[in-house]
């Protein structure tokens, strides 16, 4: 058995999805060739211009554009936002206050409350379990 280890790769998809940027705004050479795990690695240590340039401005992907908005990815749909949205697009929604940002703002608030409720019930469960 020799060590030799093959160079593992991905779709340009993928590796988007990882750099957090949207997949249609990047270079034509980068959505045509296939990534390896060093590339993602090199572009994440140092991101060349186009990828600062990306995730400064956008267009950003949808669950970039959902966090920069405090709403889940299900609520921008709910709120017609289907689209990658630019750092400028998504200050003016943020400007303009929306009924359906303040809804779903509220939502992921209350889901966010839940989710602490709900783990700090578990973490005294286990931590009674522990002492019988």
């Amino acid at each position: 058995m020799s060590s030799h280890q093959s160079t593992q790769s991905m779709k340009p998809a993928t590796a988007a999805k990882k750099l957090g940027v949207y997949l249609d705004a990047t270079p034509a050479e980068f959505r045509e060739g296939v990534v390896t795990r060093d590339e993602l690695s090199a572009l994440q240590a140092e991101p060349p211009a186009w990828l600062v340039e990306l995730r400064a401005n956008g267009p950003h992907p949808r669950p970039v554009v959902a966090a920069k908005l405090g709403v889940s990815i299900s609520g921008l749909a709910r709120g017609g936002v289907t689209d990658a949205l630019t750092t400028e697009q998504i200050e003016a929604i943020k400007q303009e206050n929306p009924e359906w940002l303040q809804k779903e703002r509220a939502t992921q608030a209350e889901v966010r409350k839940e989710t602490v409720r709900v783990k700090k019930l578990h973490a005294e469960r286990e931590a009674r379990r522990q002492e019988s």
